[in-house]
Order: structure tokens, then sequence, then C-alpha cells
């Protein structure tokens, strides 16, 4: 309940005894002040803090929380504010113009000037707030601010590298913060800035906002969620540990990493794993790129086959001769034996783009029989038996895996689980298929 709720619900005559108390300027700021209006969520923390996360359902009124928090920041004294979405059109058309944004809650005395073709808003005072996009985490570079409001944070693609930037951005006034707004979904970057020291973390779920919300949207979306893992996460606003009847759990691939002095000395073969993209640019999918190697070690006196996960190339964004070169860096850096790449969607055209750069490469083609569940179910076997191994922390592949189940893909968080793919066809190229030959024993 708001404070204007608190009044609203008042006996008529305790209300209108308190009304008649008030000036016209009062009044006046009781019906326009946030403040008043705000629900408990919506309010900026009493105590310090340097992040602010505030966690939500749908429609639960974190982007009108964010936008106030920008305006509240501008009236103390800030001058210098980042405003970061997924990307540039999100920004401007959720954060600033939107039905709860920036210039909607903005009072009319002290409207801000949207210049959108210099993604940017200016105040009358000169305080100045900056677009960004999160699929560009460099751009933050060169820049420094005193507030920062982060949208949507969990479904940014590169949110560790962004947030990063950002850290090394806030080195103005005498306490610069940030603001999260965000429906959560597991990402190891939200999870360490929940347990952080200096965050508040407020929660707020779409039933508390309900009041705005159109009666035909509770009723169907509402009924038809509320008891769906879904619904937990995007009406309640819970942060779920784990992707129920997902194919690898986080305690497992804990359990499966091991640190850099168990990693073995030799490998008889390396092998570098591509899941290839059909399409090119910012919302193209990924180049799933695994550098994996096997191990044969005796265990218990027996011969055992072993598979560890060297590391994720893996690109988003660039031209097939672009990703192509970083397969090569991936093969060259590693020492790799042979690079093995889905051929469905792109059929000979990986080997093509290769064969362009270096004609010498070793290259095998895969073809896919089966679907992505058939494909992951026997690799991911393989885990629970403890044959395989990571050999550092991959966070987003390891987000891909955990969220990788059998009810439906589609509604994991990730457009598609390219790495995952790539690391399946490694894994499988490596354990699962009978080799022709072994070659000579490499090291890494």
């Amino acid at each position: 309940m708001s404070y204007l709720s608190d009044l609203a619900y008042m006996p008529i005559y305790e209300r209108t005894e308190f009304l008649e108390t008030l000036s016209a300027e009062e009044i006046h700021l009781l019906n326009t002040e946030f403040i008043f209006t705000a629900h408990p969520h919506q309010i900026p923390p009493k105590q310090d803090y340097l992040y602010w996360v505030l966690m939500g359902g749908r429609g639960a009124g974190k982007t009108m929380a964010g936008a106030n928090a920008v305006i509240d920041a501008v009236g103390k004294g800030c001058r210098h504010i980042a405003l970061i979405a997924q990307n540039i059109h999100e920004a401007a058309d959720i954060m600033v113009t939107g039905i709860s944004g920036i210039m909607a809650c903005s009072p009319d005395d002290d409207m801000p000037i949207f210049r959108r073709s210099e993604r940017c808003l200016v105040w009358k005072n000169g305080a100045k707030a900056t677009l960004f996009s999160a699929a560009e985490p460099d751009g933050l570079r060169g820049f420094q601010f005193d507030f920062a409001w982060c949208d949507e944070f969990a479904k940014w693609t590169h949110a560790q590298d962004t947030w990063d930037n950002l850290q090394f951005c806030m080195r103005l006034g005498e306490c610069p913060k940030i603001m999260i707004t965000t429906t959560p979904r597991t990402i190891p970057i939200l999870d360490k800035l929940i347990k952080d020291k200096n965050s508040v973390v407020t929660h707020a779920t779409t039933y508390d906002n309900a009041i705005h919300l159109a009666s035909g949207f509770l009723d169907t979306i509402l009924g038809y969620y509320k008891d769906s893992r879904l619904g937990r996460q995007e009406i309640f606003g819970e942060l779920l540990p784990a992707r129920e009847g997902a194919f690898w759990t986080r305690d497992l691939l804990d359990k499966q990493r091991i640190p850099p002095e168990r990693t073995p000395e030799h490998y008889e073969r390396i092998i570098v794993s591509v899941d290839p993209p059909i399409t090119t640019g910012e919302n193209a999918d990924e180049c799933g790129i695994i550098v994996s190697g096997l191990n044969m070690e005796y265990v218990d006196g027996v011969l055992t086959k072993r598979a560890y996960i060297l590391a994720d190339y893996s690109i988003k964004g660039l031209t097939p001769n672009g990703w192509a070169k970083q397969v090569i860096k991936a093969y060259q850096d590693y020492s790799a034996s042979l690079i093995v790449a889905e051929v469905n969607q792109g059929g000979e055209m990986v080997k093509t783009i290769l064969n362009h750069i270096d004609s010498n490469i070793p290259y095998k083609a895969v073809r896919a029989m089966r679907g992505k569940i058939g494909r992951a179910e026997p690799v991911a076997s393989l885990y629970e038996q403890g044959q395989i191994f990571h050999t550092q922390s991959f966070n987003i592949l390891e987000d891909q895996m955990c969220c990788f189940a059998l009810d439906n893909i589609a509604r994991s968080g990730f457009r598609s689980p390219d790495r995952v793919d790539a690391l399946v066809w490694g894994i499988t190229e490596l354990m699962l298929n009978r080799p022709e030959s072994y070659p000579t024993i490499r090291g890494v």
C-alpha cells in the first residue's frame, strides 16, 4: 500500500479532517510527488548502499521506480548518469520515452530534453544521462558517472563484461550509486550482487501493482502462469536456483570443476568443436566454439577415458570470416588435432570458409541426425558418471547448461544454446565416437 492508498482507505471523516489541514500547495504536492504515490518497493532504501537491486515480476512497477530514482538523483545533485539496457532501442523506448519512463515521470516544470541522435537526456540544471547498450560493453569506456540505472539486468547478453566496465566508470561524487531493476534469472553476476554487502535488495510481485494493471491481464496471464516455474520467476519475481529438470545442475558442475594443479599434463586428443550461426549482426545467434581434451588414465587399474573442457572461444555478431578466424585461433592456441563443426544449416560453407583461411587444418563435418535433447542426453550422462571435467568457470556456457531442460529449451532464457551444442559435439567426438586413430600425445 502507498501513502496515498493509506489515505484513501481512511474512514471518510478522518480523511476529510486530515485534508482540511493541508494548504493548496500541499494538496498539489500530495498528488504529484512520487514518494506519496509509490509502493514501498519503489522507494529508495533509507540505509546506505552502493547497489540497489529491485527484483520484481512483470508489471510490478520496476521501470517507474528506476525512472524516479534517476529523477531523484538529478534533484540531489547528480550530473553524470548512465542508462543501460540490453540495447539502445530498449534504453530509449522503455527507460526514457516509455509509458513509465523518465519523460513520463518528470514534472512539467523540470522536463529533460531527449536528444535521441546523441543518445542522451539533458536537464536544465546541466545534468546529463547517456544511453548505453549492454551488447557493447566497451561503449562505456572513457565515461564517468555518479549514478547509473541498469534495466532488465538479468537478460543482458554480456552482463559480466558490461558490469565490470561500469564499475570503473562510477568515480564521481561522494558516493556514486547504481540501481538495478530486473525480472530475476539465474546468472552468476546477479547472484553475486545479491550477496554483496554493499547491496540492498528489494522484491515485488506483479500482484503488488495490480491496481494499475488491466483486469484481463490479471485474469488470464496471472491465472494461467501463477503455479508454474515461469510464473514464479516472471510474476512473483523469484530468483530460482536452477531450472527444474535441467540436464546439468550447479552442484554437479561445481563438483566436476578441477583446480589447475589437477589438470592433466598431456592429452591424447584436443579438438575444437563448433556450432556455427547462419546469420550475422547484433541479433544473430552466437557461434559456439569449445575446446576440449581427452586424457587416458588408469583408475583402479582400469584404463579410463576422461574429457576436459579447456576453453570457451564462443563469439557473437561477427561475419563468417570473423568467427572462422576465432575458430582457427582456438585451434592454434591449444595445438588441437581437429576441428569438428555441425553442418546441418551451413552445409559446406564451414569447410569452405576455414579452408579459405588455412587449407591445412584438419576438419570433420558432423550432421545432426537427432534433436538437441537426444544428442545431449548421453553427454549429460557422462557428467553424472564423473567422466567430464571443467578446468575453470565457464559462466555463460554453464548458464546455458543449467537451463537446458527436457520440457522446453525455448524458455531457458537463451535464444539458442549454441555453446552447449558445441560442447555436445566435442564430447561426442572425444568420448562416444570410435576414433580411427589417435594422434601423437599433445601438451597444453
